[in-house]
């Protein structure tokens, strides 16, 4: 990490060049400009010029491809297109090790008159973030990535239209050390780039699936959490995209397991002590049962942040180790929320979304859902002790459409989040629909060209 004075003395001996000036947009890229180091100071947080860099509003207005699409409210052609700006958060500002002379910093995105933009997932967390302060009360999380590693380059994956790509790993390495040593090479480039760029990296292990990985970080205050989940997935595939591999973290590329990302959360009170642990069942305080409870009660209609695309809700298969319940359990990998920890590390796993998931809004439905609970004070109900794949439980949304026509008519997402925000989202979600419903597919060839 770098403070200004730090960057700025790194700029005048030719240290640092270049400060990639960055947000995350609605599908939890990073987007932004390369500024000249020497521009990046005397311009873009020059004191009393307003710091920041303008960037076209299109950038939370399109679909994953880049077009410009209809129906948002706040960018459109009718509108003209016009420039929000890009403020630094200082706090985000750090080395890029695996780009020689470079720094970057993360952005709140903001209208000229200084209001935020409030569909931009960052502050639509950071919107959450505030009611929790406004209760005395702070997020701790941790989210786990997983990837599958291919020893084909992105541009020859693009070349094969995604057909036939060399798994990285042959057979199953989940926990293996022989297996990982295969491509430690790389994890270990990975590793090393992002403990350079101020996260604190856990470990590395294998995964099920073919070429599957997963490199674990420590939790950290949520914004911190998700600041660093974004820059790490663009860092990821940048440094094997330099080694000539490609990863992908999409939520189910083939019919085998998906890549999850389980997110862990507790809260704390503002003078560091734990609010989860307590007296009651399995060592929870009343808030914590509450914080539980509103993750039940919200989840089908929150799903959607948890899982924004089609391709999301192929991870949901009966004992795939992805949750098709609306269950929770003590250490029950089965459900869609697995209680875990001890006194201080009592926490809610969340294992719905894939590794597609944008963590900012994924983050922001699960303090919103935990706050629904405490606030109408929800009782807990039974664990589930069994296999939830075959509980009676509430079942997960089992498609997209589910998931969004749930979330544009959830009176909870709008006391959330605001109309704004849902109807933005809402309109992501029909945008993505109509282009998957528009798309022919291989499987569709494959069954048809010659026998029906």
């Amino acid at each position: 990490m770098l403070t200004l004075g730090e960057l700025r003395g790194h700029v005048d001996t030719g240290m640092i060049d270049t400060v990639l000036v960055a947000f995350t947009d609605m599908q939890g890229r990073l987007q932004g400009k390369r500024c000249a180091g020497r521009y990046f100071l005397d311009e873009v947080v020059r004191p009393g010029t307003g710091p920041g860099v303008e960037a076209c509003n299109y950038l939370l207005a399109v679909d994953v491809d880049m077009n410009t699409v209809d129906g948002y409210a706040m960018s459109s052609w009718d509108r003209g297109y016009g420039d929000m700006v890009l403020r630094p958060d200082l706090r985000t500002l750090r080395r890029v090790p695996w780009h020689e002379a470079t720094a970057l910093v993360l952005c709140d995105a903001a209208w000229d008159d200084g209001s935020p933009v409030v569909a931009s997932p960052r502050q639509v967390l950071r919107a959450q973030l505030d009611r929790l302060a406004e209760r005395g009360l702070v997020a701790d999380v941790g989210t786990e990535l997983e990837f599958m590693l291919f020893a084909d380059s992105y541009a020859e994956a693009w070349d094969k239209a995604y057909h036939g790509l060399r798994p990285a790993n042959l057979y199953n390495v989940d926990y293996s050390l022989m297996g990982t040593g295969r491509v430690e090479p790389l994890l270990r480039r990975i590793r090393s780039g992002m403990a350079g760029a101020g996260m604190v990296v856990e470990s590395a292990k294998g995964e099920c699936n073919l070429g599957q990985h997963e490199i674990a970080f420590r939790y950290a205050d949520a914004l911190t959490t998700c600041d660093n989940h974004a820059i790490y997935k663009t860092g990821a595939k940048e440094i094997a995209d330099q080694a000539g591999m490609a990863l992908t973290f999409m939520a189910k590329y083939d019919e085998r397991e998906g890549n999850s990302c389980h997110i862990h959360v507790s809260l704390r009170r503002q003078d560091g002590a734990p609010a989860f642990p307590g007296e009651g069942e399995y060592g929870f305080s009343p808030l914590f049962a509450q914080f539980v409870a509103g993750q039940l009660a919200c989840l089908r209609e929150l799903t959607y942040l948890f899982a924004p695309n089609v391709n999301s809700y192929k991870r949901f298969a009966d004992g795939s180790f992805a949750p098709t319940a609306v269950a929770w359990g003590v250490d029950n990998r089965t459900c869609a929320l697995r209680v875990v920890g001890h006194g201080r590390s009592l926490r809610v796993e969340n294992r719905v979304p894939g590794g597609d998931v944008n963590p900012y809004l994924a983050v922001a439905a699960l303090i919103a859902s935990g706050l629904h609970g405490i606030d109408r004070e929800l009782e807990l109900g039974a664990a589930c002790t069994g296999n939830a794949y075959r509980s009676d439980a509430p079942r997960v949304p089992a498609t997209l459409r589910e998931a969004a026509d749930l979330f544009t008519a959830s009176e909870i997402a709008r006391e959330a989040f605001g109309k704004e925000v849902v109807e933005h989202y809402g309109n992501a979600a029909r945008i993505e629909l109509a282009a998957f419903d528009a798309a022919v597919t291989d499987w569709e060839r494959r069954r048809g060209f010659e026998r029906l």
